[in-house]
């Protein structure tokens, strides 16, 4: 099967088109670094660090609900991740996906874009989260999607050393 290729971005798209583009080319770039690999690859650690490949997914697909679902949504997370117990393990929601296969990993990341995007379609950029922050402040969909554009831009960089480690592999 061919790679992938990477989501257009508009060179002149509105901020939403602009903001969305950029999201959904990040979520594919993180897919990506997991293109071709097998479960065993997708769980190799570089100590000391504990980050692999499929703990950096599975941490995203926890993301994706904790900031779309819970905090945008105001509903509670669900399954993978609405029963996890970050008491005795910091990482959980990382530790939750290492030792599912790739077509585990990849589907509980899909299911948590695809709910992220039915949440936002209809959503102007200027709505507030339901939720709010420690201080009791709402987050926009704008400052949202900026956030996660962030997250994902600092987590690719990891999942790109991560890959090229496994076998040379490099983003293009």
């Amino acid at each position: 099967m061919p790679r992938p290729p990477a989501p257009p971005l508009p060179r002149a798209g509105d901020e939403r088109a602009t903001l969305t583009a950029f999201l959904d080319f990040h979520r594919a770039a993180l897919i990506d670094r997991t293109w071709g690999l097998d479960d065993d690859q997708l769980r190799i650690t570089h100590p000391p660090s504990t980050l692999t490949l499929a703990r950096l997914v599975s941490h995203m697909a926890w993301v994706e609900q904790t900031w779309f679902r819970a905090r945008f949504a105001g509903e509670p997370m669900a399954e993978p991740f609405a029963s996890l117990d970050f008491t005795d393990d910091r990482d959980a929601e990382m530790t939750r996906g290492q030792d599912w296969s790739r077509a585990e990993l990849l589907a509980a990341f899909e299911a948590a874009v695809d709910d992220a995007r039915a949440r936002t379609a209809g959503a102007s950029l200027d709505q507030l989260s339901v939720r709010t922050d420690r201080a009791g402040e709402r987050w926009s969909l704008r400052w949202i999607l900026v956030h996660m554009i962030e997250e994902y831009a600092r987590h690719c960089g990891h999942a790109d050393l991560l890959r090229e480690s496994i076998d040379g592999d490099v983003a293009s």
